[in-house]
Formats: structure tokens, sequence, C-alpha cells
């Protein structure tokens, strides 16, 4: 199992603090940083200046919006950056939700699936530097009866093939992903229940594509919090589970409460988005049982942290992604050290 980071959005004041957790983790041989996009910082203007600044280490975003771009251009940005980072980047891609498609870049969430299978298809066949054209229900190209004509990338990417993951939470876009995509990017993972809300589906897409799971990278996402009082650093998170399982769609339509529930927790599901939607964000954090955050974290000593990595790699992580938590850098750092010495005595590093 590798370790990435995920330095999470920009533009918050801690910038300055951000390229130094991305530098010390290159140093500290982690394998890929991460960085996300909602309707703040773009990823790869922030990924272009990480991998500037950084010499080993590979970055990815986590994810790409697909709402907010066309996918010939991101099929650009992707081949730019592998060329600029000499085969250093990975392409993050996720459809976002309903509230940021439609609110932010006014483009319906309707069919997800579908557009983000075209979506790849499109990326896919322009990174192979072939002439551009596509047949399908979301995109035509080039369109019919004008002046457009296939053109083909003149930008020559690092690498024949970029390594392309896909956002999943719900069953069917993660049989999907493990159809179509090179790796999965997943969120409030827990090692005691990935198979089942996870791996079985991204297992199906696999075999449904004649693959097996050789080579297929599950990336989740984990908080990483270091202290001894474990219930306290969970409170660190609480605001956080609270705004994903509350607040992050609409309440027919949040695919993090949905997840919660098919871990176990539909009542707590149920309480956390009541509160969260009528405003009481404070009641919203207290009811998330302080189970969920510590089975979706990394939290305590560096031995204790140790048996939960081990855990998620018996469950078959491949890629560990940490979102280390501290209030100032020397506490973030602290955390990125912790990972790489719990990897250590866990004997997976």
């Amino acid at each position: 199992m590798r370790l990435g980071i995920n330095l999470g959005y920009w533009g918050a004041g801690m910038d300055g603090d951000n390229l130094a957790v991305a530098q010390e983790a290159d140093r500290l041989g982690y394998d890929v940083c991460w960085a996300a996009e909602a309707y703040g910082s773009d990823a790869p203007t922030v990924l272009a200046w990480v991998a500037a600044k950084t010499e080993r280490i590979d970055v990815g975003s986590a994810i790409m919006q697909i709402p907010a771009r066309q996918p010939a251009m991101t099929a650009m940005t992707a081949a730019t950056l592998d060329s600029l980072t000499g085969g250093r980047f990975r392409l993050g891609l996720g459809v976002s939700g309903p509230q940021v498609s439609e609110g932010w870049y006014g483009v319906k969430f309707d069919k997800p699936l579908a557009r983000t299978r075209e979506y790849v298809e499109i990326v896919r066949r322009a990174m192979t530097r072939e002439r551009l054209s596509y047949d399908g229900e979301h995109w035509t190209l080039p369109l019919p009866g004008g002046p457009g004509k296939p053109i083909k990338l003149t930008v020559h990417p690092e690498r024949e093939h970029i390594p392309l993951y896909i956002a999943a939470i719900g069953p069917k876009n993660l049989e999907q992903t493990g159809e179509i995509a090179d790796g999965a990017l997943l969120i409030f993972p827990s090692a005691a229940h990935l198979e089942e809300t996870a791996l079985r589906h991204i297992r199906a897409g696999r075999e449904k594509a004649g693959l097996t799971m050789d080579g297929f990278d599950v990336c989740p996402t984990v908080p990483l919090a270091l202290g001894d009082d474990v219930d306290a650093l969970a409170d660190v998170f609480r605001p956080y589970t609270a705004l994903y399982v509350g607040g992050m769609g609409s309440r027919k339509q949040n695919f993090y409460n949905q997840l919660a529930q098919r871990m176990g927790y539909e009542k707590e599901a149920a309480e956390i988005q009541d509160k969260y939607l009528a405003g009481d964000k404070a009641g919203a954090a207290a009811a998330v049982p302080q189970s969920l955050i510590d089975q979706t974290s990394l939290l305590g000593s560096v031995e204790r942290i140790a048996e939960r990595m081990t855990a998620y790699a018996e469950a078959g992580v491949t890629t560990l992604t940490l979102a280390p938590a501290g209030f100032t850098l020397d506490e973030r750092v602290a955390a990125l050290r912790a990972g790489v010495e719990a990897m250590e005595r866990a004997g997976l590093g």
C-alpha cells in the first residue's frame, strides 16, 4: 500500500503552508499529492504550482469537475500537465453534485453515469492524438452541418496513457468506475465496510470489462489526527462529516448521506441531515456518531494509526491518501511524518 496526501482547497489563507506540506510529503516519499476543486480554487493551477516546487511526487486532481470543462479541454489540460511534470500527473474526474453543477456551472445534473462514460471516452480518444470525432448522446464532435472538422491534439504528453481516476460513491458509479477507469477516488472509507460499500461493485465493473483488480488503484482519502485523546480528535472532524452527510446535495440526493446509511447509520444520517438542513449546524455536528468518524479516519497514537492502516491494506486499499489535520504547519507536518512512521511500523512501507 502506498501513501498519498490531499491538500484539499486553496485560497483560504493557508497556501504557503499547503505548499510546505506538499514539499515535505515529496521529501518523505509520499506517492501522490492531490488537490481538489469545488467553486473556489481550481485544481490544475494548484497542481502546476505544486509540481514546479517538488521533484518526485505525482500530482493529481481530486477532482476536476466534469460539468466545469468540455472533455477536449480536459484532455488538453491533462496532456499539458503531464508534459510539464515529466509524467507525474494523474487525472481524477467527478460529476460533482447537483447544487454545484446546476448552481455554479449551469449544467443540468442528469444522467451522470452516461455523461461520465462519454466524457472518459472522449478524453481517452483525444489523448491518442488521433483526429477527434465522437457521436454520443451528450457530445457530438464535430457538430454536424457546420464548419467544424476533426482535430487532433498537438501537445505530446509524457506518457501514452495517463492514469485516470473517477470519484465514486454509489454502487452504479463504482461499478462503472471499475469498468472504465484506472482507479477510484473514495471518501469516508471504513475498512470494515469497504468490501460491501465499494470493492464488490468495482470488482463487478472490472469483470464486465474482462479485467481483474490487478493494477486498479483503490484510493480513499482519510483524515489523520495525531494525539492521545481519540474522542477529542474525532470532534475535530465533526463539522466536516456533518457538512457532507447533512448538507452536500439535497434531501433526496445526498450521496454521502446514502453512504452513511449503507454503513449502518440510517437513523443517525437522517438526524444529521434534518438538523443541517434546518440551519442547526452545531446540532448536526453533535449528532455525528463518534464511531462513524473513528471508522473513516485515522485517529490517535502512531501505534493505533498503524493498526488502522493495516486494516485498510487488508481490506484492499492500494493508495491511502491522508488529509493531515492541524491548526499550524508544524502540526500538519507532524501528522504527515506520523503517517510514514505508522506505515513502517505496520510493515507496509
